[in-house]
């Protein structure tokens, strides 16, 4: 590549964002340029239109290189390897402000073979993409004709380039000269570039990718409203409920604080206080309740920080940022899950702390490696582009047991010596008490489908938005949205479980028994449904568990 040449250090561990030794160019990652400086146009993937996370190599298909010489393609982020970008030199000769008549750039040699490929790509219509500047660029591979018969190869690609100043703005691609597909012929390729000056500035360039039409229809509008005045609705509901529920509940019980001891002991308890032996006992299996606990107070700190920064930094304009964002601020959190999951493992009596710290830190990491690296062997399989390459994976390794560990470590060791000590309102009863047998409307399954119905209509909306720009060609950029909801989803989880709480306290001994499951009925994708799972686990855990030392706190119990 022209022009000065620097070296960026691949560090294999916490700052593992760029993982090869290889040389670069600053002009394409500064985004500035010269006049007839060197413009590379990267060859990314190739698949079909109706299911954007099918892609392959765009020279998986019997495509030529362009006779310039073959420039190597570094990822710039651990993000951009993980999610398959593999930018490969088109060989195109492109200088800025340079323009380009029509020009051949290479032919192909087309035997039945390669033939065979470019009819099955076009009966699949499969598209193209490619990057300058890191603006995407879509194009078509071909087309047929009426009866499906014949096929044709757009074999021109027509770039208009806008500029503004020294910097690229737009990029447009007009795909010309339809060539039929016929066996042992020569097809010849060619390109052509116009410049043209522009008025968009350099931060406005990617808002031609976004489509505020949809994304800010009424109806996304009205869901964000909907949502409000459910929150108000739920939270006037329960705290009236709560609030004369209580009222009687404490006047009665300081008029037994008044008695003499007799007529205390001829009295019995009833309410919410007959299981005050009972509520702060520990769970059957604190260990893993402990480190899901955890795992969600990390996942939710990530959630908040990572939609903080998207709405101060437009992530969507640099290739995999979001996620490099993410694991970046997930290792970094980890001294969160050891807090949180090591200081309630140490009140649940807990002593095999170690093994619970080990638990809580790879809990999610492996959940996620594992199921990430199970598709990556059918992406190998079927040679797709999304698979991950072994460095990649050796780097999300490295990150997992240099970074996240000892964090997680420091967490447990400070929760357990900073807040580790039950200081429960209560003491808890060595025998534990009979449960009564129920209805069948407050069996535990039947609750928890209840009690995720408000939950999930708080949010389904946000996530019809957030799947389509997954699955569909769209930019996902109303952070503003997603953090409101995050919000609200948070705030109607917790009056939920309070209020199923104060119902089922009465049959069993420990906290958070019913939120344990209401991401289970929010999530939707397997990875996504795995950690709102344990994000709103903690969250109905932390509101539930406020909630009743509270109210056992205000009660003299002998």
């Amino acid at each position: 590549m022209m022009g000065s040449s620097r070296w960026k250090i691949a560090v294999v561990a916490f700052f593992s964002f760029a993982e090869l030794l290889m040389p670069i160019e600053a002009d394409e990652h500064e985004h500035t340029y010269t006049d007839k400086e060197e413009v590379v146009l990267w060859m990314n993937t190739v698949g079909p239109y109706h299911n954007r996370q099918e892609t392959y190599k765009y020279f998986s298909l019997p495509f030529c290189v362009g006779t310039k010489k073959t420039i190597s393609h570094y990822h710039e982020t651990l993000g951009e390897a993980l999610q398959g970008v593999e930018l490969e030199f088109s060989g195109l000769d492109i200088k800025f402000k340079d323009e380009v008549m029509q020009t051949t750039y290479c032919e192909i040699e087309l035997d039945k073979a390669k033939r065979d490929a470019f009819v099955y790509a076009i009966k699949n219509h499969y598209w193209y993409q490619m990057y300058i500047d890191d603006l995407p660029i879509w194009g078509i591979v071909g087309e047929a004709d009426e009866n499906g018969e014949d096929h044709y190869l757009w074999t021109y690609k027509k770039l208009e380039i806008g500029f503004n100043g020294n910097r690229i703005v737009d990029v447009n691609l007009t795909s010309e000269g339809k060539v039929k597909l016929v066996p042992n012929t020569r097809i010849a390729m060619s390109y052509s570039v116009k410049w043209k000056k522009s008025d968009v500035k350099f931060e406005d360039r990617f808002d031609k990718y976004l489509d505020p039409s949809f994304f800010q229809h009424r109806i996304h509008w009205f869901s964000i409203f909907n949502s409000f005045m459910m929150v108000i609705f739920l939270v006037g509901l329960v705290s009236m409920i709560l609030m004369r529920t209580l009222r009687k509940d404490y006047a009665r019980y300081s008029k037994e604080e008044e008695m003499d001891d007799m007529d205390r002991d001829l009295g019995d308890e009833y309410g919410w206080k007959q299981v005050h032996g009972d509520v702060f006992r520990p769970s059957s299996h604190p260990m893993i309740f402990s480190s899901l606990i955890g795992s969600g107070c990390q996942i939710f700190s990530v959630s908040f920080i990572v939609i903080i920064v998207a709405m101060v930094e437009d992530l969507y304009t640099e290739r995999g940022s979001m996620l490099s964002t993410a694991i970046f601020v997930y290792a970094a959190t980890s001294p969160v899950n050891g807090y949180f999951g090591g200081s309630l493992y140490a009140k649940q009596g807990g002593r095999r702390w170690i093994k619970q710290m080990f638990i809580g830190a790879f809990l999610i990491p492996a959940m996620v490696c594992g199921t990430a690296f199970f598709i990556n062997f059918i992406a190998m399989y079927y040679h797709a582009s999304r698979a991950i390459p072994f460095g990649t994976m050796v780097a999300v390794c490295c990150i997992c047991l240099f970074v996240i560990l000892p964090l997680n470590l420091v967490g447990t060791i400070l929760g357990r010596n900073l807040s580790g000590q039950p200081n429960f309102p209560c003491r808890v009863n060595a025998v534990p008490r009979p449960i009564p047998e129920k209805k069948w409307f407050m069996e535990p399954a039947v609750i928890v489908c209840l009690g995720g119905i408000l939950p999930f209509g708080s949010i389904f909306i946000e996530m019809y938005f957030i799947f389509t720009s997954f699955w569909a060609y769209k930019i996902y950029y109303v952070y503003g949205f997603m953090m409101l909801v995050l919000v609200i989803l948070c705030i109607v989880t917790v009056c939920v479980t309070i209020v199923f709480k104060d119902r089922t306290s009465f049959y069993f001994g420990y906290m958070a028994v019913f939120s344990s499951s209401l991401g289970i009925i929010i999530g939707i994708r397997m990875i996504l449904q795995f950690r709102l799972w344990r994000l709103f686990r903690a969250v109905g855990y932390v509101g539930t568990s406020a909630f009743v030392r509270k109210i056992y706190t205000n009660v003299k119990i002998d």
